[in-house]
């Protein structure tokens, strides 16, 4: 279980699309903690990533900093 809140919102991907996020959800067995979002583009398709991932860093393609931020 983690201690960190996802505030719902648009947030962008280092890579640059952007995404709504809804908040977060609980796997019934594991409990592990996943980020719920959609994608702003292509089609505005549904996903989960675990809140670890989603709120970890990256050093990949010239970019060293959070995976996705918060912009509206």
């Amino acid at each position: 279980m983690t201690s960190v809140d996802i505030e719902p919102g648009i947030y962008e991907h280092f890579k640059g699309q952007r995404y709504e996020v809804f908040g977060t959800a609980r796997h019934s067995e594991t409990e592990e903690v996943f980020v719920s979002y959609r994608k702003l583009y292509d089609d505005y398709s549904y996903w989960v990533r675990p809140i670890e991932m989603f709120t970890g860093t990256v050093e990949r393609d010239g970019h060293s900093g959070p995976r996705f931020r918060r912009i509206a």
